[in-house]
């Protein structure tokens, strides 16, 4: 669905990103991984179309996303669940209600028995009126999660999800992915997390990704 075509990326007068070319097929399961700065959350903004290519082409079902109009791109990003590494929320409304912000602001219906149904799946069912000053960081996590899916994407963008969760915790969180990507919905982590790797390696058929010296490299087998 998503693919780079010799793609570079400038910010600030230097190249970030250089020659990436890189399919994400339908199903399939990548970690991006790479030091801090490196580029990776600017690689997840170039698949959602946030930021545009100084060079090459990203394309979203073969469409170039620089050809797309808003309303377009607008449309395209109901079928990419991104979640955040620093997730927001609007702390004035409950948990339930920020869960469904997305459908509320496409203007689609919102079936309550859905999303609670949504919030038992990630283990916040009884946290649904609560607010969100009043979670904790792996609360936060996991309602981000079903913020992001709610929509039914195709497609799941994760920015360091578990960089500020407890091991345990973290491993709750990816086998929440590793369940919608066995449901055939393609997922992309960035993570610093080896040891998160190596466990998803075990549950499913994981490549991993790494930006090295601007470019994007296939890590080999060692992790």
């Amino acid at each position: 669905m998503i693919e780079f075509q010799n793609v570079a990326y400038s910010y600030g007068g230097g190249e970030l990103l250089s020659e990436i070319t890189l399919r994400l097929s339908p199903g399939s399961f990548h970690f991006l991984t790479g030091p801090s700065g490196a580029g990776k959350s600017t690689f997840l903004k170039l698949c959602y179309g946030e930021l545009h290519p100084t060079a090459g082409r990203v394309t979203l079902e073969d469409r170039d996303l620089r050809a797309m109009s808003r309303d377009d791109v607008a449309q395209m990003r109901r079928r990419i669940g991104v979640v955040h590494q620093d997730c927001q929320f609007l702390d004035h409304l409950p948990l339930v209600e920020n869960v469904a912000l997305p459908l509320t602001a496409a203007g689609q219906p919102v079936s309550p028995e859905d999303l609670f149904d949504l919030l038992s799946w990630v283990g916040l069912k009884s946290l649904a009126d609560h607010l969100p000053p009043s979670l904790s960081g792996g609360e936060r996590q996991r309602a981000a999660l079903a913020r992001a899916v709610v929509m039914s994407p195709d497609v799941i963008l994760a920015d360091e999800p578990t960089g500020n969760l407890d091991w345990e915790m973290s491993l709750r969180l990816l086998t929440l992915l590793v369940e919608l990507n066995k449901m055939g919905k393609t997922i992309l982590i960035a993570t610093h997390d080896l040891n998160l790797i190596r466990s998803a390696k075990s549950q499913v058929p994981a490549r991993v990704l790494r930006i090295s010296n601007r470019r994007l490299q296939l890590a080999g087998s060692d992790l």
